[in-house]
């Protein structure tokens, strides 16, 4: 078995940087143990697999759909291709208000005492979004050192599955400005840090937007490899969030 498979980094215009992902194109059907393995091999947060819908559709021709749907377990994932990169379209997920004292543990555990401004919960995604406070700058949020090794001791309850910490962006001056950055932690899956995600960017453009009055937000993801995001709040209860991608190695699996 031979199968053409792609590396590409999302969320950044150059290599290595941003969120790398593994892509897969199929002639046929595999099993999903198959599915699991190659995914396992190739090591990375997110490995996608395309399929034919018809047996005579050609991989080397021009794709005339402007979407692609991928199947999820969080459900159906579209993304479609624009002239400054790729859009994802992804639903928008809520975050309420969330007790302090409920959370406390966790959040002490991975963060020890850094202020925190305001605490919400993602129940539909199951992910707690910590808002650390003003006062701290990107620069903090970058060399902040996140304990996610003791967290599976501390949260076994199962509600969450995903911790976000957020911080307001800065206003213009030397650098880009953002509206908010972000560091996303899943050790409830076995990803330690997650270097960019769209599904945590689900949670944060309804906090954020509700929090600056806007519907049109320019995030970064402040993990070692950094990821810029594009955010636009859509009336149909949708988000669309846009980056660059680069594609760094294309090959053959062989099994």
């Amino acid at each position: 078995m031979k199968l053409p498979i792609f590396i590409a980094d999302a969320f950044t215009a150059k290599a290595f940087s941003g969120n790398p992902a593994a892509v897969c194109l199929l002639e046929n059907k595999l099993d999903e143990d198959l599915h699991q393995k190659i995914a396992k091999e190739m090591n990375l947060s997110e490995t996608a697999f395309i399929r034919k819908l018809h047996p005579n559709d050609n991989f080397t021709q021009k794709n005339v759909n402007s979407t692609l749907t991928f199947v999820t377990l969080s459900g159906e994932l579209k993304a479609r291709k624009e002239e400054d990169g790729i859009v994802l379209d992804l639903p928008l997920y809520p975050a309420h208000p969330q007790k302090l004292h409920e959370v406390e543990d966790l959040i002490k555990t991975a963060i020890g005492d850094t202020l925190v401004q305001d605490v919400r919960y993602s129940p539909d995604t199951k992910k707690l979004l910590v808002r650390l406070s003003d006062t701290y700058n990107r620069s903090f949020l970058e060399s902040l050192t996140v304990n996610t090794e003791n967290l599976l001791q501390v949260e076994t309850s199962g509600k969450v599955k995903g911790l976000i910490l957020t911080l307001k962006g800065e206003p213009d001056g030397q650098t880009q400005a953002f509206d908010f950055y972000s560091r996303y932690f899943a050790p409830w899956y076995g990803v330690a840090e997650d270097p960019v995600t769209g599904s945590a960017h689900a949670v944060l453009s309804s906090y954020w937007s509700e929090q600056l009055g806007k519907k049109h937000l320019h995030a970064f993801q402040c993990s070692n490899r950094g990821g810029e995001l594009t955010i636009s709040l859509r009336s149909d209860g949708r988000v669309d969030i846009k980056g660059g991608a680069a594609l760094v190695l294309e090959g053959t699996l062989t099994a």
